[in-house]
């Protein structure tokens, strides 16, 4: 258990926390919520031993290791990526270094009885403790951490300074999985994440055996994750039991019984104060006076949070397209030796509503690009359609902000004047109220740069927007303005984010990019994961129920390009949220067939697989046993030279017993996802 015990944190004359007492326990996992500057991560830092409280204490197990991830800033270099997640097992590296150390020795024949002796019990105890301590997949871990993180097994040999600062982030990220800690302390992990990461890291904590807190804008990620909400807010912390979506429910429950007794308290004060007044002077009500009068000074006013101004936005007329919006025909991209798009042919019509979804780096942001006209593809073309009027928000958007205006004049500058009124709201929903309105860029962090981006780009009248990434650094409430903004929407709209909540209330076709190729999903977020994995029936993406299996949605045709593996890129796409029935054709059953044997033919090879592994595990075991037998009869050691070849061959048994082990779980579990 660890408690905080009338902790009170301040900076300069504004107080986060005030005499707060508050307690988890092993297994819990919370997750922090709040408003912006409500101490969120000075919590996280205080837990982790980086802030010291200025009154108060925090009381912790005299065995408990604490591991802690910041927003951005670390880095990593003069190890591979892979040496570097290893050095989260330095104990056991160290174990093996010395084992190592001790079978060398043993080979050398120079070495006397009782040295040997000596040193083949010790070689014993650290096998034992290597064992127990699972030294022996070691291996797979590290690779099964990385691989879920989205570094592929060339990335694991790479240097670790090669990689960005999001890179940067996973490499200490999975650092701090590996060494599993008993309290992980997480401020925003799934910034630097995309969806198949957030994805594995969501499955990954859920099942984390201690306790996890975290802070995280991604509402579908702390749905799945966390057990327990605590909010942060008015200097105190108030716990919530379960996830988001019931935190949201009994917090705004809580706030409306909190507004009803502090309507109701002012009333009562106003009528006593109203008493006050009228017979201060009377002789005859003195003493009701004075009774009135203290008991007035007994009253502890009700404080209530700030009731977040809620605005309905919507994006300035603009003149409709044609049908077609945009065209790429055999498009061929490449940087140097890296080929991104070999042979792209898509086709995209009004009032598409497109999700770009894939693994960083595999193209995603280059496609924007290349739609938007930024950067016109190597070979093939790119047709415009008749009266599109795009806006393109990049991902470093913020960057391109003038330094020398202020917030408002920002908005104000080439926004048209019957939106002009509205800009001080757009600015509230963004979270720049009162004075901040007159900031420079110059002076303006990251996330309020990007903040003040999107909110330029609501502000300016065009019928196709090309998103790229603008929910980071986004808070909740932030994100709620873009969306409903979004939703209401009668353009054109393709858009890459790595928010599932954004995704699967805006996307009507999912576009997925990879290997050089583009593959069209028309449907949701949902319905294209089961397209992904039939067997599995996609995830319920509705709040609240992020571990909910929804009904399998009836399969669709995947349309194919050439490289956006599209038949027939200039076929009509379906109008949003519109379905469309796969055909019970012949055909259709014919490759349905083909592929169900298939799958049958993969299932039997893998089960063949781990028979095959059961039996060489046996079989390595029992010469195991019998060379300890062996180890163990009067006489072993009098012929050092054969004594040593046998310990040679058990440590090699021993470890291709730890290897085959690691192979036959991965099997098994790939055979249970399967």
């Amino acid at each position: 258990m660890i408690q905080l015990s009338e902790l009170t944190k301040s900076f300069g004359d504004r107080v986060l926390l005030d005499r707060v007492t508050w307690q988890f326990g092993d297994g819990d996992r919370v997750g922090l919520c709040g408003p912006n500057g409500a101490g969120k991560t000075t919590l996280l830092k205080i837990l982790a031993g980086f802030e010291e409280p200025d009154s108060g204490a925090v009381i912790r197990p005299a065995n408990l290791t604490i591991g802690y991830l910041p927003q951005d800033g670390l880095t990593h270099s003069g190890r591979t990526v892979f040496e570097e997640a290893a050095s989260a097992f330095q104990p056991l590296l160290d174990l093996k270094a010395e084992m190592h150390h001790i079978e060398e020795r043993l080979g050398d024949a120079s070495v006397a009885g009782e040295e040997h002796d000596v040193m083949l019990a010790r070689y014993s105890d650290l096998q034992d403790r290597f064992r127990l301590a699972d030294g022996y997949n070691m291996d797979l871990r590290i690779a099964t951490v990385l691989r879920g993180l989205g570094f592929d097994q060339d990335d694991a040999q790479r240097a670790a300074e090669t990689f960005s600062g999001g890179w940067q982030m996973r490499i200490a990220l999975a650092k701090l999985l590996l060494g599993r800690p008993n309290l992980l302390l997480l401020d925003e992990p799934t910034n630097h994440l995309d969806l198949d990461a957030r994805n594995w890291l969501e499955e990954y904590l859920a099942s984390y055996p201690y306790a996890v807190i975290l802070v995280s804008h991604d509402r579908y990620f702390l749905d799945a994750v966390v057990t327990r909400i605590t909010d942060i807010n008015l200097r105190t912390l108030t716990d919530y039991v379960g996830n988001y979506s019931k935190y949201v429910e009994q917090r705004d429950a809580m706030l409306e019984r909190l507004r009803q007794a502090k309507r109701e308290q002012d009333e009562e004060v106003a009528r006593i104060k109203m008493f006050i007044d009228r017979f201060r002077y009377q002789a005859t009500k003195a003493a009701q006076v004075q009774s009135r009068i203290k008991l007035l000074e007994k009253v502890t006013p009700i404080e209530v949070p700030p009731e977040r101004k809620r605005i309905h936005f919507k994006f300035p007329p603009c003149a409709k397209s044609g049908r077609t919006v945009v065209e790429i025909k055999h498009g061929r991209k490449a940087y140097g030796d890296l080929v991104v798009f070999r042979d792209l042919s898509l086709h995209i019509e009004r009032g598409d509503r497109i999700a770009l979804v894939g693994p960083n780096g595999a193209g995603k942001s280059t496609l924007m690009r290349m739609l938007s006209g930024e950067e016109p593809p190597d070979t093939g073309t790119r047709t415009i359609g008749h009266q599109v009027v795009t806006e393109y928000f990049a991902q470093d958007e913020a960057a391109r902000l003038d330094p020398a205006l202020t917030v408002y004049e920002t908005l104000e500058a080439g926004s048209p004047h019957d939106m002009v009124p509205t800009i001080r709201n757009i600015l509230g929903g963004f979270l720049f109220s009162g004075d901040d309105i007159y900031k420079k860029v110059a002076v303006l962090s990251g996330g309020e740069r990007t903040r003040l981006a999107v909110a330029r780009m609501l502000l300016r009248p065009s019928n196709t927007l090309l998103l790229d990434e603008p929910t980071n650094h986004l808070d909740l409430d932030s994100k709620d303005v873009l969306l409903e903004a979004l939703e209401d929407y009668g353009g054109t709209l393709i858009f890459v984010s790595h928010d599932r909540y954004f995704v699967e209330k805006l996307a009507t076709k999912i576009i997925e990019i990879g290997h050089g190729e583009a593959v069209v999903y028309p449907g949701t977020y949902a319905e294209f994961l089961w397209h992904k994995d039939p067997g599995s029936g996609a995830r319920d993406p509705g709040p609240g129920n992020a571990k909910v299996r929804a009904p399998k949605p009836p399969p669709r045709p995947v349309t194919k390009t050439t490289n956006a593996r599209t038949t027939n890129p200039g076929s009509r796409t379906p109008d949003p949220g519109s379905r469309t029935v796969a055909p019970e054709s012949r055909e259709a059953r014919k490759r349905l067939d083909a592929e169900r044997r298939k799958k049958q033919r993969a299932d039997d090879a893998l089960r063949k697989r781990i028979a095959d592994l059961e039996s060489r595990i046996a079989d390595r075991e029992s010469q195991v046993k019998e060379i300890e037998a062996a180890m163990a009869a009067a006489g072993f050691y009098d012929d050092r030279a054969a004594a040593a070849a046998m310990i040679d061959r058990h440590q090699a048994l021993m470890w291709e017993v730890g290897d085959l082990m690691a192979q036959w779980e991965a099997l098994q579990q790939h055979a249970s996802e399967s």
